[in-house]
């Protein structure tokens, strides 16, 4: 309104062109929540966003094994029954292998995308808009073959190498993948339709934030998954440690309200789940520092075609002796103590999980209450959908991306080897004369005056 107000200024406000930009305007507008007609105050179906309420799947043999208790112990009973589950079903996935982790972490990246777009479809009335949904998913596509494909060609080197079509493929993948992208750019402009404009840009934004949100966290996911299982079992075990000390803390003892934007949220509950989450994640570290299949790097087994996690641990995972402090001294009694690096770095991972992981809650709490919706879905009974169980651990994966890169990760032999491999013959060639040159001046390898001598 503020912009046909200053248009009139300069013009007529009955003209032919102002005229159809009112009405373009007016009928973009129809159903979108929140916003205002001029300077009035918010229509109250317009704020009311088309979703349809919660449904209480809870299977039918727990509602009547529960159906003596209140409401609010019910709830309690069905998420920890349920949570219980899940916990079992990760550790059945974990024992599968990183194979399957690996299909997992795609499936579930899959379902919280869906999750996300069809709020995004229902709320905007986005029923009439060409293309909408098969572009969403179109776009889903190629930014997963253009993250996985970095994938393969950082990890199986050695299988590229030995399929021509691969070869293709990894040279070129991501002009390949840019030329998909712009496919589906070039399609989204060719279905703007006049009297949608602005809710097809709304739909096209909502859609590349989900992208971002969701793809690239659960790429982050699989990147930590190839450092070694247990940075992946460990910081996923954290979070879901912390939401159930939370819970349970704030469930028996909270009083307090922690912020508005979940409002069963407490202090005491936050409280608890750090101090528990930290206990945790220490003795977890502890117990997985020893199995090299938690501990190694997984990779390409070129021979036998499978993931291999043999390895020689490096120190993170080998017990060393440490000197407590002075003041640690006097209480314990003890003056050194045994434990695995990794043990220190779990206290990091801990902290971040209870202190800033709940933000990422929080931050999903603030996008349904924009919406007004209870749950992204409810596909969990007691726990709603995929993303209400997964915010906080997508915030996480960056987390333990980023400490991996700046606190941990060396250079990795078996990556410069892969790239090697992929060069020609003679650059190969130029590669190791000088690696020679540089190893007999740093005395490793016999200098000429030696080999003249033999």
């Amino acid at each position: 309104m503020t912009e046909l107000r200053k248009r009139g200024r300069g013009g007529d406000l009955d003209s032919p062109e102002n005229i159809s930009d009112k009405e373009t305007d007016g009928e973009d507008r129809v159903g979108l929540p929140g916003e205002t007609d001029g300077d009035g105050e918010p229509d109250s179906k317009a704020e009311t966003p088309d979703v349809p309420p919660s449904v209480d799947n809870t299977p039918e043999c727990l509602n009547k094994a529960l159906e003596g208790l209140s409401s609010r112990w019910k709830n309690w009973w069905v998420r920890g029954i349920l949570s219980l589950t899940m916990i079992i079903g990760f550790l059945l996935i974990t024992y599968l292998g990183p194979l399957m982790l690996i299909f997992v972490v795609m499936m579930v990246q899959i379902k919280c995308f869906q999750e996300i777009i069809t709020i995004g479809y229902r709320v905007y009335h986005s029923y009439d808009l060409p293309w909408f949904r098969t572009l969403s998913w179109y776009f889903l596509i190629c930014v997963n073959y253009f993250f996985y494909g970095e994938t393969v060609a950082d990890y199986f080197g050695i299988l590229v190498q030995r399929e021509e079509p691969l070869q293709f493929l990894a040279r070129y993948h991501r002009f390949i993948s840019f030329a998909l992208y712009l496919a589906g750019f070039c399609m989204f402009v060719l279905s703007l339709v006049k009297k949608h404009y602005r809710l097809q840009f709304y739909m096209f934004a909502w859609t590349h934030v989900t992208l971002l949100i969701v793809v690239t966290q659960s790429h982050l996911v699989i990147q930590n998954l190839f450092e070694g299982m247990i940075w992946f079992i460990v910081p996923i075990s954290i979070v879901i440690c912390n939401d159930i000390m939370a819970y349970l803390f704030g469930f028996f003892f909270g009083r307090t309200p922690l912020i508005k934007l979940s409002p069963k949220k407490t202090w005491e509950g936050f409280i608890g789940g750090f101090f528990g989450t930290v206990v945790f994640g220490f003795i977890f570290a502890y117990l997985l520092a020893q199995y090299q299949y938690f501990v190694c790097p997984v990779e390409y087994d070129s021979e036998t075609n499978r993931f291999a996690v043999e390895c020689e641990p490096s120190e993170l995972f080998v017990m060393q002796e440490y000197t407590l402090p002075t003041v640690v001294q006097e209480v314990l009694r003890w003056k050194t103590v045994n434990m695995y690096p990794f043990q220190i770095h779990s206290i990091a991972l801990s902290t971040f999980a209870s202190l800033i992981g709940p933000f990422g809650g929080f931050f999903a709490s603030g996008f349904k209450r924009a919406f007004k919706i209870k749950d992204f879905a409810d596909t969990i009974p007691g726990h709603g959908g995929i993303v209400d169980r997964f915010d906080c651990q997508y915030l996480m994966a960056t987390f333990v991306h980023v400490y991996i890169t700046s606190f941990i990760r060396g250079p990795n032999p078996s990556k410069v080897l892969q790239q090697l491999l992929v060069l020609q013959p003679e650059q190969q060639l130029n590669i190791f004369n000088l690696l020679r040159s540089h190893l007999k001046e740093r005395g490793m390898l016999p200098g000429p005056s030696s080999e003249a001598a033999q």
